[in-house]
């Protein structure tokens, strides 16, 4: 693993568990990211498929799904050869929804990787715009 981590912070006006449908159910991801033909599960492989060329985009194994508090998986993509990252999200009730932290561990390191950082950087900017603008506000 390497010191280079990517954190994304924000906060949803939605309860924790519609949050967590949205970060493991595959018709919520098809959403704002990229859809599994099934539900991230603990102890499961899972494969992302891109929505127009229906080849898998990302890959790996989810360590670790406590609903709806803590989901951890190994999270690979083809720009990275055979490397393994290690993505952690954690979600905590806040009064009026839910606070939403992601934290992308083991990214490549040095100047030859650094757009691969600044493309990581970017992509999660962007999934999570989407996952903000198609989440539905509580009442």
């Amino acid at each position: 693993m390497t010191d280079n981590i990517l954190q994304k912070s924000l906060y949803l006006k939605a309860p924790r568990q519609m949050v967590w449908d949205y970060l493991t159910q595959p018709e919520h991801l098809a959403k704002w990211f990229h859809a599994p033909k099934t539900p991230l599960t603990e102890g499961e492989d899972y494969t992302c498929y891109g929505a127009e060329s229906g080849k898998p985009v990302i890959w790996g194994t989810v360590q670790k799904a406590t609903p709806p508090a803590l989901l951890e998986y190994t999270f690979s993509a083809g720009p990275m050869g055979d490397a393994v990252t290690h993505v952690r999200w954690t979600l905590t009730d806040v009064p009026g929804g839910t606070h939403l932290a992601l934290e992308h561990t083991g990214l490549p390191q040095g100047a030859e990787a650094f757009d691969l950082m600044l493309a990581f950087d970017d992509g999660w900017d962007k999934h999570l715009a989407r996952l903000r603008a198609d989440l539905p506000e509580a009442a």
